[in-house]
């Protein structure tokens, strides 16, 4: 199996897992249990080329649409790795423990290949010295892949969307209650979506009562956000579409 058929694998499973929860989500409420349990997930980031901060936004926005809120620990301008702390439900979870690896290297090969034809292209117009063009690629990197963050949790948004907007029971449960005037209605995904967002949020406050948020980072380079974007929204997602808030704090080590 090729790298493309493993992500284009891997991206499915992602869409096919979240589906599966939601359709579980409904049929639970019908039953009258309890919604599934929410929890966290500790990801690494890696430092490296000094572009975890970047990466830590990127991933952070991708949990955000999930419906997930983050929390990173040792977020710092070294090259060393962080970890990226995430609150969800058992499912979304599950979901970005399948996809963020797979997006994380689509996203990097995707950048490193598009930084290096960037200051190539530099190189052949103007007489930059070394150290200027370090500059360069570090600025255009960082400004890729927080752009190719937003990009693929857009995607994952308007996937989220559709499934909201699909009828009650489309989302693979066809069980439901009959209305006085002969509808069929179940809990439909609206509102499974839309409990699991209030119930992770009260979760992450209990847990992490006291966060400083996570300063934003000053460096913009608007033709490597841009190029970040485009190729975001090509990524492999499996959500069958074309391609606010980040959630992102900052922790004490000691947490």
């Amino acid at each position: 199996m090729t790298d493309a058929e493993s992500q284009a694998f891997t991206a499915k499973a992602a869409e096919l897992m979240t589906r599966h929860a939601i359709a579980e989500a409904e049929a639970r409420a019908q039953r009258g249990e309890a919604a599934e349990s929410v929890t966290r997930m500790d990801f690494p980031v890696s430092g490296v080329g000094g572009h975890g901060k970047a990466r830590v936004k990127a991933l952070a926005g991708i949990a955000a649409a999930y419906g997930c809120q983050s929390a990173v620990r040792g977020n710092t301008s070294a090259n060393t790795e962080r970890t990226l702390i995430i609150v969800g439900t058992v499912s979304a979870l599950d979901s970005l423990r399948v996809l963020l690896p797979s997006i994380m290297t689509q996203m990097e090969a995707s950048a490193r290949l598009t930084a290096r034809n960037h200051v190539s292209d530099l190189r052949e117009m103007r007489n930059y010295d070394r150290s200027t063009l370090a500059t360069e690629r570090n600025r255009f990197y960082r400004s890729f892949v927080r752009a190719y963050g937003y990009a693929v949790a857009e995607r994952i948004r308007e996937f989220r969307t559709r499934l909201r907007e699909e009828p009650s029971g489309a989302a693979g449960d066809d069980s439901g209650t009959a209305t006085a005037e002969g509808d069929t209605t179940s809990r439909g995904a609206e509102l499974v979506l839309r409990d699991d967002v209030n119930r992770v949020q009260e979760d992450f406050q209990q847990r992490f009562p006291q966060l400083r948020p996570t300063r934003p980072e000053r460096t913009h380079h608007r033709a490597g956000a841009r190029a970040g974007y485009i190729r975001g929204r090509r990524a492999e997602l499996g959500v069958e579409t074309s391609v606010g808030q980040n959630g992102a704090h900052s922790l004490a080590e000691s947490e």
